[in-house]
């Protein structure tokens, strides 16, 4: 395949929403060819999935989520890519190491092995922001659900990131952290320049 698949994880707050949005804005502009996409998917399993966090934890939530993104990438992500286009992803693997294993309290191995074939990304954003401000931006925004109803999580999700990203790293995947307690305009320029760069490259 040889699109190029780039992936945003990070603490609720850290902006990877709006910046996904505006990164394929960006991008598109260029004429880049450019897919954005979410997990939970938009797919019945992904809806269902995103409604009933607070329904289901632990395993069942993980299982969840696995399945969900298994078929994302049967149906969405491996298509556009074998269609030589860029993706970009808001959350993946990092997001269940950290929300299933790290606060839900998943055995990290089983989290792991759910996710023993998923694609890895050729690029994980990691963005963050100080756990003073990622609270602000939760109160001003109000919760998305229940991983971000406790605020004792951002400072939890910001101490597992860090984990996540040597475990991401161990296993070959190339990460770029991304401190966003800047202006989101100069976010999307530093990280549409290192994409462009990724995608020229993968084109020569």
């Amino acid at each position: 395949m040889s699109g190029l698949f780039v992936a945003f994880d990070g603490p609720g707050g850290a902006g990877k929403s709006t910046t996904v949005r505006l990164l394929r804005e960006r991008l598109s502009e260029e004429g880049l060819p450019v897919v954005a996409t979410t997990e939970p998917s938009h797919s019945a399993l992904g809806r269902f999935t995103r409604a009933h966090t607070g329904d289901y934890r632990g395993l069942s939530l993980a299982c969840l989520v696995a399945a969900d993104r298994y078929h994302h990438l049967d149906t969405e992500i491996r298509p556009a890519l074998a269609a030589e286009q860029l993706v970009l992803c808001d959350r993946y693997l990092a997001s269940s190491l950290v929300l299933q294993a790290g606060i839900d309290g998943v055995p990290p191995e089983f989290v792991r092995a759910l996710n023993t074939h998923v694609d890895l990304p050729d690029l994980n954003v990691i963005m963050t922001a100080p756990p003073d401000v990622l609270r602000e931006r939760l109160t001003t925004r109000g919760s998305h659900g229940r991983f971000e109803d406790d605020p004792a999580n951002t400072d939890r999700e910001f101490v597992l990131y860090q984990e996540v990203l040597a475990m991401l790293e161990g296993i070959g995947v190339p990460t770029l952290v991304i401190d966003t307690d800047s202006d989101v305009g100069t976010t999307v320029s530093r990280l549409a320049a290192t994409i462009q760069a990724l995608w020229s490259h993968r084109h020569l």
